[in-house]
């Protein structure tokens, strides 16, 4: 609305009419002095103009929804609510506040509160007969949008209280419906498993159908890779129920509380003869040391939702984008103690997160898998603000030697971070993979494999660090100079040779060396070679190749790394026209 007012009014004047006209008569309004083109003041209406008060207001209908929706809030039959204390467990609306009840989070709206309402609820026209028994509210999955500490995500919530979190027809459909919409939104997705898995009784209307049960593993498989998945167990997931932490990119187990398997003690011991409880089964120490399928154990409600809410400040929200950077901080202890903390002989041990402490930004190091295959640390920490996977050998778990189920972790990680753009440091100090008979048993081959065709396909920026030791096809697998890495760069300590002095004066000098009848002189000469041999693969002799493309003052690593990454921040790699590789 354009208004026009005398010569001589005050831009003071013109504005308090603006104002006034605005919010009196709620249009946007433009103030004119005299015969000017160009407004003297402008205003638009206040939000507090809204809404325009009249006689109408909620009637019988909205009340009597309200009251629907309070009943199907109260999840489902009270006794087994009364149980979840007991259990160490919350009631799902209540971890929703959990989650969402924060200045930082809200659940924004929930989908298909509804579902299953009239098979249980007085208000249906189908209901029969009452059974405080048989509440459904929801079918016992929740499903939905929420804010989490600044991101937007979608969500899923199973409710133990409706038959034990157990999944049929209603709530399949909504978790199905959750999953495509994220494939449309490219959020991520949190997953609040506590089920039973499949109500048998019902299985002909989920199980096989084409979108049915079935499909939440064709969309995990869709969604992998494409958003970050993210997974907190709550209970025991059996069966059916089980596949979507092990689908999920990361899953956190809750201790004494969670479990996963393929079926329930009860079912083992139908099967196979063997009792066994359901935490000896599947429990968080069974998967976060043993199977792997773990990535995270929490010590309860409460830290799986702190754990949550640090990982994904290493995540984006999807493929392609750039994982969120945070503010510099220098690192929690001094990089001039990173010489000083290698020791000289390859055969000391010295724990790699002492290392790391002296190269990430402080208080970013988040570890994954900590429990499994220790040989190798992997783990996500920001240098300069800037996300980075580490993956290093760990010198004090079996001088780190890289053990099939190091290898497998390993190559998981990689892959994790490569799909969402997250950059890779490898810290290699390893006698290469190990040897024997159980290894080659525990599949040393196969997934040494995987760890080594996960580097060598990763396009992300990769920087490689030679700490000490870098022998055989360790190096390899750690990022070496064929690999593609952006750089390879040594402290003064490295080593690169096919194998370690002693293993290498036994396998060419061993007969000549028992020719010597003289100890002294067997030893002295022994001593000899070695020192000849470790010339030859000195980080010095490597630079000298131009092998690697630098030695770095230890005092000087961090920094180092630092321009590195930043300098090839946006490189550009690209695989071969295929289809896929056949290595997984």
């Amino acid at each position: 609305m354009k208004v026009r007012i005398g010569e001589g009014a005050s831009d003071d004047e013109a504005n308090a009419i603006a104002r006034a006209l605005a919010t009196h008569l709620r249009t946007d309004v433009s103030v004119h002095v005299g015969d000017g083109d160009d407004p003297v003041a402008e205003a638009t209406t206040p939000a507090d103009a809204y809404p325009i008060e009249d006689d109408l207001e909620p009637g019988e209908r909205e009340a009597a929804l309200r009251a629907e929706i309070e009943d199907i809030l109260g999840g489902g039959p009270e006794k087994y609510k009364e149980r979840l204390p007991e259990q160490g467990k919350l009631f799902v609306r209540d971890r929703l506040d959990l989650w969402f009840g924060d200045d930082e989070s809200e659940l924004k709206f929930e989908d298909g509160k509804f579902a299953a309402f009239d098979e249980w609820h007085p208000d249906s026209p189908e209901f029969e007969d009452e059974d405080p028994g048989n509440r459904l509210p929801g079918d016992g999955l929740l499903t939905g949008a929420a804010e989490f500490e600044g991101r937007d995500l979608h969500f899923m919530a199973n409710d133990f209280t409706v038959k034990a979190g157990s999944m049929a027809r209603l709530g399949v459909e909504k978790f199905l419906r959750m999953q495509q919409r994220a494939l449309k939104s490219g959020r991520p997705v949190l997953y609040l498993m506590d089920s039973s898995g499949g109500r048998i009784d019902q299985q002909s209307g989920f199980f096989a159908n084409r979108e049915g049960i079935g499909k939440y593993y064709y969309n995990h498989s869709m969604l992998s890779g494409y958003v970050p998945q993210i997974c907190v167990l709550y209970g025991p997931c059996i069966a059916g129920a089980a596949y979507t932490p092990v689908f999920a990119d990361f899953t956190i187990m809750v201790e004494e509380m969670s479990a996963m398997a393929i079926a329930s003690p009860r079912m083992v011991k139908m099967v196979t003869g063997e009792e066994i409880s359901m935490q000896d089964l599947g429990g968080p120490e069974v998967h976060a040391e043993h199977s792997g399928s773990a990535d995270l154990v929490a010590r309860d409600e409460e830290h799986a939702r702190e754990l949550v809410s640090d990982l994904l400040t290493y995540l984006p929200n999807k493929a392609g984008e750039k994982p969120p950077r945070s503010e510099p901080k220098p690192p929690k202890f001094s990089p001039e103690g990173i010489d000083e903390l290698i020791p000289e002989s390859p055969n000391r041990a010295y724990d790699v997160l002492d290392l790391i402490e002296r190269i990430a930004d402080a208080e970013s190091v988040f570890e994954i898998k900590s429990a499994y295959g220790s040989e190798i640390v992997t783990a996500f920490v920001r240098i300069d603000g800037r996300p980075v996977g580490v993956v290093a050998n760990q010198p004090t778990e079996r001088s780190g030697a890289i053990f099939p189920d190091a290898a497998e972790k390993a190559a998981e990680f990689i892959w994790t971070c490569d799909a969402y753009e997250i950059p890779l440091l490898y810290l290699c100090d390893t006698p290469g993979f190990m040897a024997g008979s159980q290894v080659e048993k525990d599949a040393i081959l196969e997934k040494g494999k995987k760890f080594i065709y996960a580097t060598s396909s990763a396009t992300v920026p990769k920087q490689t660090v030679v700490v000490r030791k870098a022998y055989g096809a360790g190096i390899y697998a750690m990022g070496g100079p064929a690999y593609d890495p952006e750089s390879v760069i040594g402290l003064p300590s490295g080593e690169i040779g096919i194998m370690g002095p002693e293993a290498a004066i036994n396998a060419v000098y061993r007969n000549k060396l028992d020719a010597i009848e003289d100890p002294e002189e067997r030893k002295k000469r022994t001593e000899e070679l070695r020192e000849e041999y470790r010339r030859d693969i000195d980080i010095h002799r490597m630079a000298s190749e131009v092998v690697v493309d630098e030695i770095v003052p230890p005092s000087d690593l961090r920094r180092e790394l630092v321009n590195r990454f930043e300098f090839y921040a946006d490189v550009q790699k690209e695989l071969p026209d295929k289809k896929h590789g056949t290595v997984l």
